[in-house]
């Protein structure tokens, strides 16, 4: 399963080429594709899953109520397994869809995943189940609420946690600490939001930006020409715009929020990557 896995993973980063199989010109039903590997065919197996990744994709984004980030998050190894558990369960017969079945299997599977990891986490205390699913017994909707609030929480703090870590390794190299941030940052928004727009300009300069990484060293007087604002200015804010321009060229969303960074100014970081 594990060799399974890995060649998926390897698919999906070179993309695949199709979104079903097809035989004498006509796209085979999922049902279709199930028959004929329950038969044997293991190789139509691999394909089958591959060429269904954005279902299993769009299944469990849906279900974790977030973006699922299929080279990183644990969720859709999860998802993978399961949509295979479901091929070898699957039964024509029930008078059900494979996907629907799949789904169904999907999110059973995610549901034990997160209870799993918030019985490690010792967050959420579980009762007895008293209410049933569509396909099994024994779920309860509100017990599932609170896993899934508690897990999501505990997600995003460690998310957070490794955020914070990241963003500090960056800012060691120009002598800023993560924990200068607050006292750096401006009192009054106006001023706040003169020090973000010289760190936007810097990013938008490759050049310039470019030559800040190299040489840890802040172009002071083209940002001076560049914003109309005085040399003092820039020199007394250094860290402040080192910094914030560090967050828009990196993948800090947590800090957005953190140095009150709107979507409106984040225009700069996908305008400079293009």
């Amino acid at each position: 399963m594990e060799r399974l896995l890995l060649v998926l993973f390897k698919r999906f980063l070179r993309g695949s080429d199709s979104a079903g199989a097809e035989e004498g010109g006509q796209q085979l039903a999922p049902e279709q594709w199930v028959a004929r590997i329950r038969q044997g065919d293991e190789l139509l197996r691999e394909q089958f899953i591959a060429d269904y990744k954005p279902y299993i994709l769009k299944v469990t984004s849906r279900f974790c109520k977030r973006y699922i980030d299929p080279t990183r998050d644990d969720e859709y190894s999860v998802a993978l397994l399961a949509f295979n558990e479901a091929i070898n369960q699957f039964a024509s017969h029930a008078g059900k869809s494979f996907l629907g079945f799949a789904e169904t299997v999907i999110r059973r599977r995610l549901i034990d995943h997160v209870r799993k990891e918030q019985r490690h986490a010792q967050v959420v205390p579980y009762s007895m189940f008293d209410s049933e699913d569509e396909e099994q017994p024994h779920y309860n909707s509100v017990e599932t609420k609170q896993a899934l609030s508690a897990y999501e929480m505990k997600r995003t703090e460690d998310e957070r946690r490794q955020e914070i870590g990241d963003l500090n390794l960056e800012l060691d190299r120009f002598g800023i600490t993560f924990a200068e941030l607050v006292e750096l940052s401006p009192k009054h928004s106006d001023s706040r939001r003169l020090l973000i727009g010289i760190a936007q300009t810097l990013v938008s300069r490759a050049s310039l930006f470019e030559s800040l990484k190299q040489t840890t060293k802040l172009p002071v007087k083209e940002l001076t020409e560049l914003c109309g604002i005085s040399r003092k200015t820039v020199e007394r804010n250094r860290k402040y715009i080192i910094s914030i321009a560090l967050v828009l060229s990196g993948s800090y969303p947590f800090m957005h929020d953190y140095l009150s960074i709107s979507a409106d100014q984040m225009e700069t970081k996908r305008e400079a990557s293009k």
